[in-house]
């Protein structure tokens, strides 16, 4: 049997996760390629719902909560799931066992700024934003605060009780204990803000909310995140996780869809047909999310109210399928009529009638 001899660019999460599951296509035999110049990865917490073929990822947990709320000055909104929980990781630790995983797998690692000799190549380097689109920026402390504080059995997706006057803005709370956990102030919009203004809203925010104050700082994390449509990093090159249009477009959310992704294409091949990876998300999807991120990016106002009143309108199980791409049409329209009616209205005449932009090199 004739074996495809495939390399993968880059060793971020992505090709990552493809490697430790090479077993599961025996023809190919895989080598992943660390481009020469690749910054050093930095460690961060990726987040997400045990849905069904994450089990590997969810056993290298750090915490689990079956329990999550979104948050506003009028309304908190706690959904649960005792089946499927959400969980978080540390990204480093996760690469590391894919590494291990994949090592015996017969997987290759190597560091070079070319390889021609392969009968594929797929590219899982990131995806270039167009000018001026809408980013998710977001700067977090792994704290230590002063008394105990925090409801550890309750994960905070988003508490709007913070500066709106920058974008959308939240704080992403991850109680570890009573008074240890991940904060992270996030902030949509086109442009990101100086350093000190998230570390400043994070311990505001800690004090007029939970009267605490922090005490050690154990870890500090921080990223942008593309959103929208975007384009592939090397048109050229088929892509893969990111940059094959895993990231969901109005959330970021991205992992769940590389897992999904990876699937989807290890079964395609597994029916005859040639290795390759498809953008996880459906039409209907993509479009309701760029809907969103019209309104988002001009009228971010609305932000707050709109995820609280999905978060209150839908059950646990609702929320995790609408969010990790598993939503029915049913479950689509009752989001719908969870939102608030005219900006949406704006939004799709907005996105109607503004042009193209270009991608930036």
């Amino acid at each position: 049997m004739m074996t495809v001899e495939t390399v993968l660019l880059g060793d971020g999460v992505a090709a990552m996760s493809l490697a430790s599951v090479a077993d599961q296509l025996p023809t190919h035999s895989f080598t992943v390629m660390q481009p020469e110049g690749a910054p050093e990865p930095h460690d961060h917490m990726l987040g997400f719902w045990n849905t069904e073929g994450l089990n590997f990822a969810a056993s290298g947990a750090r915490a689990s909560w079956s329990k999550w709320s979104i948050v506003t000055h009028e309304d908190t909104a706690v959904l649960s799931s005792t089946e499927h929980a959400y969980h978080v990781m540390h990204k480093l630790a996760y690469l590391d066992r894919c590494k291990t995983v994949a090592a015996t797998h017969n997987v290759a690692f190597e560091t070079e700024t070319d390889r021609t000799d392969a009968d594929l190549v797929f590219d899982s380097r990131p995806p270039r934003s167009s000018q001026n689109a809408m980013l998710q920026h977001f700067h977090g402390l792994e704290v230590e605060i002063d008394r105990p504080a925090f409801d550890d059995s309750t994960a905070i997706l988003m508490d709007f009780r913070v500066d709106q006057s920058q974008g959308m803005h939240f704080i992403y709370l991850l109680p570890f204990s009573k008074t240890r956990a991940l904060v992270e102030s996030t902030i949509f919009s086109p442009q990101p803000m100086p350093e000190a203004y998230y570390v400043d809203a994070i311990h505001a925010y800690l004090m007029e909310q939970h009267h605490t104050r922090v005490v050690k700082v154990h870890h500090e994390e921080k990223g942008i995140i593309p959103m929208g449509t975007l384009a592939p990093h090397d048109p050229s090159i088929p892509g893969l996780g990111a940059n094959a249009g895993a990231i969901r477009p109005a959330s970021g959310y991205t992992f769940v869809f590389i897992q999904e992704q990876i699937k989807r294409a290890i079964e395609d091949v597994n029916s005859g047909k040639p290795l390759r990876f498809k953008r996880p998300h459906k039409g209907i999807d993509v479009w309701m999310d760029t809907v969103l991120l019209v309104v988002l990016k001009h009228w971010p106002q609305h932000g707050p109210s709109m995820f609280s009143r999905m978060a209150s309108g839908l059950t646990g199980e609702e929320f995790i399928r609408f969010m990790s791409g598993q939503a029915s049409w049913r479950l689509r329209l009752k989001v719908m009529m969870t939102m608030p009616k005219w900006p949406f209205i704006r939004g799709v005449s907005k996105l109607m009638f503004q042009r193209p932009r270009k991608v930036v090199a």
